[in-house]
């Protein structure tokens, strides 16, 4: 504790959200050390040369992000979200095309000359949300105005979505959702969100039944929604995940002790919360979840704290974006959802959505600095100051 609250005095923002970062990390560091012995022997490498050389890396990596990020003022996110958003649409586009195919899913692109794979729907993650919260910050005094509003906020949520979904749909409904969340807390009248809604619905139709994942997105509602009546290759992921649920007890077999590593296909992202429960029992489980709900709080307290549109925004979008991905990962493990891709922020092992979960913690920690340093104003319910 003496180390932590040393690493403590040197950070702004948020202390528990830094607390919770913190935790996060560790867990995933042991878990991720434990999922990956089964992934190590058939890639021929050492548990040790796997951590080492990917995933504390990319954790400490992580780290060094978010500290960057809540050092540089929030505001400038505004002018960077236009720029994401001119890189993003276009490289979506290149991804749905010409992307490598990975677990029979276009969504990743190699980098040239270091050869690792990047996946962009994080970056468009992160790139809409900002966006979005500069529009409506900017918009407010016209925010009714078809033309000047919401044709362009429209427009960005609809493309963005349908790209993503393409050859990620679990992640494009969630990113869709959180957009939903921010048109109505920047004042969208509920007639213009349900025409973006309608819009988001009929893309969804279009992409589940034509799109070149359709086949896949009907045999893992089936799996979900008649288990008894499928193939047990169907099930399989789902079967051996409550495996892992129901032998972990309730203090779990203790850490290292996992065997349904060896039997899970992705136990190191996908279902690391399977692993986490059958090694920490349901006391582990209790403690992860209970820190996304931390996490969740102390963001809705920078929101209603933070003096400027733009901040609140932003907070509340990124915050939504992390907590909504924790509990649909979750919900898989635990057998409440359809299998999905869909990592659990800041515990899964994964490169790209290690910096980019990254980059959104520091985001939010700088609206809070912001808020600790400017004192704690609160945005009035139902009025959005204009952005500074």
């Amino acid at each position: 504790m003496i180390a932590i609250n040393k690493i403590l005095d040197k950070t702004k923002g948020d202390r528990w959200i830094w607390l919770i970062i913190i935790l996060l990390s560790l867990i995933s560091i042991l878990t991720v050390y434990s999922a990956t012995g089964t992934y190590a022997y058939k890639v021929g490498k050492t548990v040790e040369k796997v951590l080492l050389t990917k995933h504390l890396i990319f954790v400490i990596m992580g780290i060094g992000m978010i500290y960057i990020a809540h050092l540089l003022d929030y505001k400038y996110y505004a002018g960077i979200s236009k720029i994401l958003m001119i890189i993003t649409i276009p490289l979506l586009f290149y991804t749905a095309i010409f992307g490598a195919s990975i677990n029979e899913a276009s969504r990743w692109v190699k980098i040239p000359v270091i050869g690792l794979t990047f996946q962009t729907s994080d970056l468009a993650k992160l790139a809409l949300i900002t966006f979005l919260a500069r529009m409506l910050t900017k918009k407010q005094e016209n925010i009714k105005d078809v033309k000047e509003a919401f044709i362009p906020i429209m427009g960005s949520v609809c493309v963005v979505f349908a790209l993503i979904a393409w050859a990620n749909l679990s992640t494009a409904i969630m990113l869709f959702g959180v957009s939903i969340l921010l048109l109505i807390i920047g004042r969208i009248s509920i007639k213009q969100i349900s025409i973006v809604c309608a819009g988001g619905a009929v893309l969804l139709l279009l992409i589940v039944f034509l799109g070149p994942r359709a086949g896949t997105y009907k045999s893992r509602v089936n799996a979900f929604l008649h288990p008894e009546k499928q193939n047990s290759d169907k099930t399989y992921q789902a079967d051996q995940s409550k495996i892992a649920l129901a032998t972990g007890g309730v203090f779990g077999k203790g850490p290292g002790n996992s065997t349904q590593r060896n039997f899970l296909p992705h136990p190191y992202s996908d279902f690391i919360f399977a692993i986490i429960v059958e090694e920490y029992g349901l006391l582990g489980a209790m403690t992860v979840i209970v820190l996304y709900l931390v996490l969740l709080y102390r963001c809705v307290r920078i929101v209603t704290q933070s003096p400027k549109a733009f901040g609140a925004l932003l907070a509340a979008g990124l915050s939504f974006s992390l907590t909504i991905q924790a509990f649909a990962n979750m919900a898989v493990a635990v057998g409440l959802g359809p299998v999905t891709g869909v990592p659990l922020p800041l515990v899964s092992m994964g490169g790209t959505s290690m910096i980019f979960t990254s980059i959104a913690f520091g985001i939010i920690l700088s609206v809070s600095r912001d808020v600790e340093e400017k004192g704690s104003k609160k945005v009035v319910v139902g009025e959005i100051p204009a952005m500074a």
